[in-house]
């Protein structure tokens, strides 16, 4: 059971506001943070983690106070056992895919099996003695993926862990990241920005919105998203916009361009286009 109630200045666009937001998470529950840029949800994220400190407010994780700003008390980011995906990964650039892995899973028991585990799962076992350098940046995300699952947490945190990659790629993956959350017995933060994902992986979502929570409750199913389709940037047009082939046929489509990484030309990108009924004359 995770317990809190975290509190921090933000320095948002809108000027200066407050993150608060109290919460409880069941063991093995897949909670999933959306809302705009600017809405908290990367610094709650950090202050879960130890990597920010929280202005008030509590944090206890199975029993063990990791804050409290009444009692004066803080577990430093190096004892708390979680794992983070970042967005920009945050890989050791003078190591490789495997020695990327084994840092994180030093102290484990099997850990060499854990790696070769991980590795074969997240489709990285050829790139193993590669450099992050040398890998482009989807490939660099399932190592940040599969580093933060060697350290065997039981809290992971993601940071939109599946932005970077194809359609293809992203389906077979958020199928991988469900298992694991299983299999290690997880309890998972995830923000994203694709409500397909989130329908797919989370049991709850929270959105935020300059700091504070507008809505807890079930992301919305698939089957009411509509049908994800990939498709190809074609151009990149003024205003955010991107004009994308859809996949397997001719039809050109423009759409705002999502979050994450800039696109262009010739990348690939999953869309969710919604059914709208026909209409009867």
């Amino acid at each position: 059971m995770i317990d809190l109630h975290l509190i921090k200045a933000l320095h948002t666009a809108a000027g200066p506001r407050t993150l608060d937001v109290r919460l409880t998470l069941p063991p093995g529950e897949v909670l999933a943070l959306s809302g705009p840029s600017g809405a908290g949800k990367t610094t709650l994220l950090r202050l879960l983690a130890g990597l920010s400190r929280p202005d008030g407010g509590f944090l206890q994780v199975e029993g063990q106070v990791w804050y409290s700003h009444e009692r004066g008390q803080w577990l430093p980011p190096q004892r708390r056992p979680l794992g983070f995906v970042f967005q920009d990964y945050a890989l050791f650039p003078n190591m490789t895919v495997r020695e990327n892995l084994a840092f994180a899973a030093e102290g484990q028991p099997q850990a060499r099996q854990i790696i070769d585990g991980l590795l074969e799962l997240l489709e990285l076992t050829e790139l193993a003695p590669r450099r992050p350098a040398a890998l482009s940046g989807g490939q660099q995300q399932r190592v940040a993926l599969a580093r933060a699952l060697a350290r065997r947490p039981r809290l992971l945190l993601l940071d939109e862990p599946l932005s970077a990659l194809d359609l293809a790629t992203r389906l077979r993956l958020q199928q991988a990241l469900a298992d694991i959350h299983r299999e290690f017995k997880l309890t998972t933060v995830l923000i994203s920005h694709d409500p397909a994902e989130i329908a797919r992986l989370a049991t709850r979502v929270v959105e935020l919105d300059l700091g504070q929570v507008v809505r807890v409750g079930p992301p919305v199913p698939v089957a009411a998203l509509g049908t994800t389709v990939g498709g190809r940037v074609v151009a990149v047009l003024p205003g955010g916009h991107l004009r994308v082939q859809l996949g397997g046929s001719a039809t050109l489509v423009e759409v705002p361009a999502p979050t994450g990484p800039p696109y262009a030309p010739g990348d690939e990108l999953a869309l969710s286009l919604a059914v709208v009924p026909a209409r009867r004359d």
